[in-house]
């Protein structure tokens, strides 16, 4: 098998990136409506319930030998360090903007660190997710499942020790059917994000997850603006976020082209002989 064979296709890339994008886009939005339209006072709690989800999926997939990733041994902790922090910078600061930003874009200091500190998080954990992700190691489900079991519960002493917990305890939708059917739809779309981050990163550089993720932070804010009702007409707010949504855009169309050209020119160049 030639190097250029071993590449994963364009269609690989493309659907691997537009899952992600999905799947981020769906669950901002489902969070977005648990803790502002429901008022849920809790997004620790509810990055709790997305993990144990992760593991609750992948174990039992493994038990049923549908997926395989390796037992634990007290190697895997070196091996992953430091994706579980990072990981856990990522879920908890996405929740924390989520919470803290409206879909008006108005100003909030601390809902925009919390978005900035995301973006830095988003990068380093791609980066780290596909130097991780050697099939002769842990592979994509192991360390989806070791990230998940590692932080799952400093994630809960936070919740715990900052109060989360009990304002989840105490909120007063719990008997809401409508209100527990997004909750549990919130933590299957957690796990599968996650699946997605891994999927994009293998097939991606970890540049273009970030990018992709940035372009869905936007996309949340047109539609905050078509469907929310409460979006405040800003020229310079407006200019930046068309031209945010602009580059990250030409960026992906040119990502993209560039990882096609290798393959065609090695294609090219492939001895005839060697093609039969």
């Amino acid at each position: 098998m030639t190097a250029a064979a071993a590449e994963p296709s364009r269609a690989a890339r493309l659907l691997s990136a537009l899952l992600y994008g999905g799947c981020s886009l769906l669950l901002v939005l489902l969070n977005k409506a648990l803790l502002t339209a429901y008022g849920f006072p809790s997004p620790v709690f509810l990055g709790i319930g997305q993990m144990a989800t992760t593991i609750m999926i992948l174990y039992v997939a493994k038990l049923n030998k549908i997926i395989h990733f390796p037992d634990f041994d007290k190697r895997i902790p070196v091996k992953l360090f430091p994706l579980p922090l990072l990981y856990i910078g990522n879920h908890l600061s996405g929740l924390w903007s989520t919470s803290k930003l409206s879909s008006d874009l108005a100003f909030n200091l601390e809902g925009y660190i919390f978005v900035f500190l995301n973006d830095i998080f988003t990068a380093a954990n791609g980066v780290y997710t596909k130097q991780k992700m050697d099939p002769k190691e842990l592979g994509k489900y192991g360390v989806l499942f070791y990230n998940a079991c590692f932080m799952v519960i400093p994630t809960f002493l936070i919740s715990v020790s900052t109060g989360d917990l009990q304002q989840a305890i105490e909120f007063h939708e719990w008997k809401n059917i409508l209100f527990i059917l997004q909750f549990l739809l919130s933590c299957l779309l957690g796990f599968l994000l996650m699946f997605a981050t891994v999927l994009c990163s293998h097939y991606n550089s970890a540049l273009t997850t970030a990018v992709v993720g940035a372009i869905k932070n936007v996309s949340v804010a047109y539609i905050g603006m078509l469907v929310g009702g409460d979006y405040i007409f800003s020229l310079l707010n407006f200019a930046g976020l068309n031209i945010c949504m602009a580059g990250g855009l030409r960026y992906s169309f040119l990502t993209l082209g560039s990882q096609l050209k290798p393959n065609q020119t090695d294609e090219e160049n492939v001895p005839l002989d060697t093609k039969s």
